[in-house]
This record gives structure tokens, C-alpha cells and sequence, in this order.
């Protein structure tokens, strides 16, 4: 069984920025790709970012293209999310997953992925 554990959200101004990151731990773990997605209340969960586990790619939604960037350390087994310029309307819920099997990033939804963590909060002030 794999566990992802998200952490570094918080609070912060608009215009700031925050790094967060998921660490993988249980079995061997090696995931084809990671993405990290995010819930803003009342709102579906969507995709933000995804990386191949070789680190070959990356992939952005357009609304953070340039803001944000997705990396991985294969030994740590750790993925990274860092948030730069952030605005008000990057508030909330951010969810790393794991999907073990082979896709495009551009691909990747919310109902293929095969592991998921359980969030932590970003809050953007304006």
C-alpha cells in the first residue's frame, strides 16, 4: 500500500509563495507519473501540474503555467510543488496522486490516478 503525505500549506499574501511536497512512503515505489491537483470549496477538484517519475516532463493547467513548478527527488521519493505570484484565486485544498500505470501527462484526470494523499490547505490573501 503507498501513503502520500502532503505538507507546506498555509497562509499567505497575495504575490507570495510556498513550496509543498508529498512524500511516498509503503511499498517500493514507482509511480509512471505524480500530478498535484486542487478543491477550492464549491468546486470540483482539478489538475494543476503533473511530472514523469523519470523526470523526462512536466505539465501544467494553463491557470498556473509560469507561477508554478512541479519536480520530483526519486530518492527521497518526494514531489514538489512550488507556488510563486500566487493570487487569491489559487486558494485551497492541494491534493498530491500518484498513478502507477502509463499516461500522458497532458492525459491525466482525477478519476485515473491510483493514490492519493490527504491535502493540505493553501489560503491566499488578498
Amino acid at each position: 500500500q503507498v501513503r502520500l503525505v502532503e505538507s507546506g500549506g498555509g497562509l499567505v499574501q497575495a504575490g507570495g509563495s510556498l513550496r509543498l511536497s508529498c512524500a511516498a512512503s509503503g511499498r517500493p515505489f514507482s509511480p509512471y507519473a505524480m500530478g498535484w491537483f486542487r478543491q477550492a470549496p464549491g468546486k470540483e477538484r482539478e489538475f494543476v501540474a503533473a511530472v514523469y517519475w523519470s523526470g523526462s516532463s512536466t505539465y501544467y493547467a494553463d491557470s498556473v503555467r509560469g507561477r508554478f513548478t512541479i519536480s520530483r527527488d526519486s530518492v527521497r521519493n518526494t514531489v514538489y510543488l512550488q507556488m510563486n505570484n500566487l493570487k487569491p484565486e489559487d486558494t485551497a485544498a492541494y491534493y498530491c496522486a500518484a498513478k502507477m500505470g502509463v499516461t500522458v501527462l497532458a492525459a491525466m484526470r482525477v478519476d485515473g490516478m491510483d493514490y492519493w494523499g490527504k491535502g493540505t490547505l493553501v489560503t491566499v490573501s488578498s
